[in-house]
């Protein structure tokens, strides 16, 4: 198992974000989170397909494509031939959630399956075999700088159990108020993937603040006896 930084562009500084992507990986950082907002599943409207694109070329990068959109099966293969290498959805947003799964997958893509705090945990259950990632918003989604729900954490450890019990190779991702104060007992509820925004882009350089995500993981896996990765 592989703990995994990705840092969400929403909280970038778009003047110089080619800088910064650069700063990222420089910083050994494999994974960025691209925020997706339609406006309508969620209140925030952001980047979209031109974003995505004009970066691609910038980076060899995970580009984690997160979809808070309605309806998302309209805009996968878009999402593909822009860039993306992995693309999740919500759960409360697809009629067809199945549809979308495949839809990803048949284009070559890594799915996930996000579910806002609301949410019962039992409703990705069905969904898991065939997915590479579970997205837990331990926020409201559509606004980025807000502080992490505790619950969560239980959220995070029962999904993790439950993963574990049926031998499923599936990670699960956390996005929302993840910082240099929360992130272990994060990824020790059981989390795979930390997505962070402002604690990766704001205050310090990025490279001090990867830094600090670095050593927390590292930490976590040897706790854990895990190898120590990105």
């Amino acid at each position: 198992m592989m703990y995994i930084l990705a840092p969400s562009l929403l909280a970038a500084d778009f003047t110089i974000l080619g800088e910064q992507i650069r700063e990222i990986q420089k910083a050994g950082v494999n994974y960025l989170h691209i925020d997706v907002m339609d406006g309508m599943f969620v209140p925030s409207i952001s980047f979209g397909m031109p974003l995505i694109a004009s970066i691609r070329s910038a980076t060899t990068q995970f580009f984690d494509v997160h979809l808070m959109i309605t309806d998302p099966i309209r805009y996968i293969k878009d999402f593909a031939e822009c860039g993306a290498d992995g693309i999740t959805f919500h759960l409360e947003a697809a009629d067809h959630v199945d549809e979308v799964i495949d839809r990803i997958h048949s284009l070559g893509l890594k799915a996930g399956l996000s579910i806002k705090p609301s949410t019962p945990l039992e409703e990705v259950y069905p969904y898991l075999p065939k997915l590479d990632t579970v997205l837990i918003m331990s926020v409201e989604p559509g606004f980025g700088g807000q502080a992490f729900m505790d619950e969560a954490y239980g959220r995070i450890a029962e999904l993790r159990k439950y993963i574990n019990s049926h031998c499923l190779p599936v990670k699960i991702e956390v996005d929302g108020g993840i910082g240099k104060k929360n992130v272990r007992e994060v990824l020790r509820a059981g989390a795979d993937i930390c997505v962070a925004g402002s604690a990766v882009f704001k205050k310090r350089s990025i490279s001090e603040n990867i830094a600090h995500f670095m050593e927390a993981f590292h930490e976590c896996e040897e706790e854990a006896g895990k190898p120590v990765t990105e």
